[in-house]
């Protein structure tokens, strides 16, 4: 029987970054329920936020956002120096849900908004466990309100072409607030892009066909989903389909999407699920699935051709809003 393999040029990219001193695979992450090791584990990979930044393809400014408990968050507007589309896209960061910081992630968003040409506003949503579900969500669909209604004096945009986009933990946020806004009446969304959307919180059975590539594991999911959900992780019924957006039900009136996820990521399975669930709802879709590569591996292998086919293809997602 045939196997499933990691591409070459990433396993080779991976393999010489360990040779070099660079962090290890997520194998090697603390057990179930080790948050702060995995917050460290993570700085190894993505920085601690404080290092030097060249933002010279961007203009980067920060806004306070009130949300519903009286506290305030903030919002992080990257806005390319090169504008090529009149679009405008809020991004939720990626982390499992309970790692990750705007500071973290601003090359990362800084990158996207610079090569499609579009500004995108992060906000700086609170994490699990400290901030459980609904604060994540609320955090999030608080600041694409805040966004919404503050268009102009964040430099503009046509108000049709408002999107929202998100990676990993974030794709399951943006896919939230697609539901969210749908159901709320709240803005009218373009199109929602999930990088390698984390969807489904009962993704928590190893499947060995994959084990051997992971870069984020079953014990990493389980702990994420514990730490957002509680006790109510992977039950009969979902806590909520703006925490699990996989398992809502009504997938109808939402904008089209577009989604990626590479064969060797343990959300490859919801992430598809989730794509021919959409459009047996009759809601457009873009679906890239890159053969060969874990979740994250353009982050872990930058270099590689299919890391730059998929930014590209992101960001010619994003221009196409």
């Amino acid at each position: 029987m045939a196997q499933l393999t990691v591409d070459p040029e990433s396993a080779a990219s991976l393999a010489a970054q360990q040779t070099e001193g660079e962090p290890p695979a997520a194998t090697e992450l603390p057990a179930v329920g080790d948050i702060e090791g995995r917050r460290e584990a993570f700085k190894a990979l993505l920085g601690t936020g404080e290092e030097p930044f060249d933002d010279t393809q961007v203009t980067i400014t920060d806004h306070e956002i009130p949300v519903g408990d009286g506290q305030s968050i903030r919002g992080r507007l990257f806005t390319p120096r090169e504008r090529q589309s009149n679009a405008f896209g809020v991004y939720t960061h990626g982390g499992g849900m309970i790692l990750g910081t705007i500071e973290q992630y601003t090359p990362i968003i800084a990158g996207y908004a610079a090569q499609a040409g579009v500004p995108l506003f992060a906000p700086d949503y609170r994490l699990a466990p400290e901030h459980p579900h609904p604060t994540p969500s609320e955090d999030s669909y608080a600041g694409l309100v805040w966004a919404w209604e503050h268009l102009d004096e964040l430099g503009g945009g046509d108000p049709d072409r408002f999107f929202v986009i998100g990676d990993s933990a974030g794709g399951n946020l943006a896919a939230g607030l697609a539901l969210m806004a749908r159901d709320r009446r709240g803005p009218k969304l373009a199109k929602q892009i999930l990088i390698y959307p984390m969807l489904d919180d009962r993704t928590v059975v190893t499947d060995p066909a994959i084990a051997p590539f992971l870069t984020w594991t079953f014990e990493d999911n389980i702990t994420g989903w514990q730490a957002l959900l509680g006790d109510s992780a992977g039950a009969l019924e979902p806590a909520s389909p703006y925490a699990v957006p996989g398992r809502a039900s009504d997938l109808s009136g939402l904008p089209d999407a577009f989604i990626d996820v590479g064969t060797l990521d343990i959300f490859r399975d919801e992430d598809i699920d989730y794509a021919k669930r959409l459009l047996h709802a009759g809601v457009q879709v873009e679906l890239c699935v890159y053969p060969g590569v874990p979740h994250a591996w353009e982050l872990l292998a930058p270099e590689t051709e299919l890391a730059q086919v998929a930014r590209a293809n992101r960001a010619r997602a994003i221009r196409r809003v």
